[in-house]
């Protein structure tokens, strides 16, 4: 299993998974273009998209779904709520299983609810038919539940939402109202949740953490990365900590053990 953060905040997001041939991208966030030029860069050719799954309906996860597929003809997955909104309106949407696994070739994928102030939001768990290896995709969480706890739980790969520093959000130029949107139940994980859920969630065979969806008003990389390692030390994870950018790719994270075939990917981190 491998996978590439392809760009991750409040301009865009899109997340990739490959395992056992299988390539499945989770949300469009950004134009043709733009995704064209990331996929390039790990060295994937977007025709070899197998499926795309959307977690939920807003513009930074689905502005560039219509256009993406009708260029390269990808089946569309979403749940009842998402297929719904507008950007997808001409889209040809097959409605995903909540609760519940459903097999796109070599990776079989958990679709799990997760507490947002959207239609119907979730995250996703990938796992390899072939070696069990498993990816937690989990960002725009407004608090931790049990359904978060399962997406982070005994996985190889984490994508965990860190998005905001506390004091930097009230102290910043947000206007309260918003502010409040954030840091609510609905809203977004602060790095001292992400943390402390990470924390929790960790085990030896956790080889990479990738911090998403960090705010750039109201977050730095370099904070994030300090709440996590302190909330993570003397647990048992020995893997890597990596935060994960708006405009450029990271990535291929794989289980431990695993080998990439092009030496070149590694500059992407």
């Amino acid at each position: 299993m491998k996978v590439w953060i392809l760009g991750t905040g409040s301009s865009g997001n899109a997340v990739l998974i490959e395992g056992d041939g299988t390539r499945v991208l989770v949300d469009v966030g950004f134009g043709p273009r733009t995704l064209a030029t990331r996929l390039k860069a790990a060295d994937v050719d977007p025709a070899s998209i197998d499926a795309c799954l959307l977690t939920h309906d807003h513009s930074d996860h689905v502005s560039g779904v219509a256009r993406a597929a009708r260029r390269w003809g990808w089946a569309i997955f979403a749940t009842e709520g998402t297929l719904n909104a507008a950007p997808l309106a001409n889209v040809s949407v097959t409605p995903l299983p909540v609760n519940q696994a459903m097999r796109i070739e070599g990776l079989e994928i958990t679709t799990l609810p997760v507490p947002h102030d959207a239609t119907e939001p979730v995250g996703f768990i990938a796992t390899s038919v072939s070696t069990g290896a498993r990816a937690g995709i989990c960002y725009d969480v407004g608090h931790v539940d049990e359904n978060v706890r399962k997406l982070c739980r005994e996985v190889d790969v984490m994508v965990l939402e860190s998005n905001h520093d506390e004091g930097m959000l009230w102290a910043g130029p947000y206007p309260p109202w918003l502010c409040q949107r954030i840091a609510g139940n609905s809203g977004h994980l602060s790095n001292k949740v992400a943390g402390a859920l990470a924390r929790d969630s960790v085990t030896a065979r956790t080889a990479h953490v990738v911090l998403a969806h960090l705010s750039q008003q109201n977050n730095t990389p370099e904070m994030a990365r300090s709440v996590f390692r302190s909330a993570l030390r003397g647990t048992a994870f020995r893997g890597k900590l990596t935060t994960a950018p708006q405009d450029s790719v990271v990535g291929p994270f794989m289980p431990r053990g695993g080998k990439v075939d092009d030496p070149r990917q590694y500059s992407l981190f």
